[in-house]
């Protein structure tokens, strides 16, 4: 069901795309927009994981470093059918871990030192095997093609915005555009509307990375018991993170409660928990 939404709200954002250049420049300036945020998510795609893991100051560990972690990274991965991921651990007292990487054969698996100090073993299995869902899921992929339609559908929006501005809008409507009121709305709601569509598709990704972990794990109870640490711990100690990077996360690592929570990348903790706790072990 998540896949079918996933698959109903990238359709979305591509119909709000192409709305927009119907409205603002019609297929030339549809094509233009599209093709610049597809060379800017390109460079994304390949090297987001090296910016990434360089802005958290993650370092890489090898098995002698990390025998543990290393072994159950391993053993999981075998489980998923996957490759070996390269693992990082980010220094900090937080605890969280994501994944990232352009595909299964260039993956990392990152992980704070507070996340390895607070979790038991099967809940450090359930996080791991989260992650590795993600990467099963390639979920990396997904969010690179949002990424790619939202940042084509936020350029256009800023054209409309200086078009209104500079009278560009003074044509009748009969000819194709929306006039300035048109613009102008389309400036300010457009954006926002990419937003939306974007982190629903993110929270759609975390139902099925719970769900995905909980069966490479075999017990999804660890992994909600995980949640409901992660939950707490993330109101207590806080994190610096790069709100453009919340999402990659396996909790929110952005605390505090404002109207910016509605718009929050990832699922309620508790609904997460609640569909774990209804899963049988495996």
């Amino acid at each position: 069901m998540n896949t079918i939404k996933t698959a109903i709200l990238l359709g979305a954002l591509t119909g709000l795309l192409m709305l927009i250049g119907g409205m603002f420049g019609g297929q030339q300036g549809v094509v233009i927009a599209f093709i610049f945020a597809m060379v800017m998510n390109f460079g994304s795609y390949w090297f987001s994981d090296k910016l990434v893991l360089r802005m958290y100051h993650a370092q890489p560990v090898s098995e002698s470093q990390a025998p543990e972690l290393y072994a159950m990274v391993k053993n999981l991965a075998l489980k998923a059918s996957l490759p070996l991921p390269r693992v990082y651990i980010i220094p900090g007292d937080a605890p969280n871990a994501f994944a990232t990487g352009r595909d299964e054969r260039h993956a990392v698996v990152a992980v704070t030192e507070g996340l390895l100090r607070s979790l038991n073993r099967d809940e450090l299995e359930g996080v791991i095997s989260h992650e590795l869902s993600h990467i099963k899921n390639q979920d990396m992929l997904i969010g690179s093609i949002a990424a790619t339609l939202a940042g084509a559908i936020v350029m256009l929006a800023h054209m409309a915005q200086w078009t209104a501005m500079f009278g560009g809008a003074s044509r009748d409507d009969e000819e194709g555009g929306g006039g300035l009121i048109g613009l102008i709305l389309m400036a300010v709601l457009a954006p926002l509307a990419a937003a939306i569509i974007q982190m629903s598709i993110s929270r759609s990704r975390e139902y099925l990375a719970d769900a995905g972990g909980a069966k490479v794990s075999g017990n999804p109870y660890g992994l909600a018991s995980a949640l409901e640490k992660l939950s707490r711990a993330s109101q207590a100690i806080a994190m610096k993170a790069n709100p453009s990077t919340a999402h990659m996360f396996i909790v929110n690592p952005l605390t505090g409660r404002s109207l910016m929570n509605l718009f929050s990348t990832h699922p309620p903790i508790e609904e997460r928990i609640s569909r774990l706790r209804s899963m049988r072990p495996l």
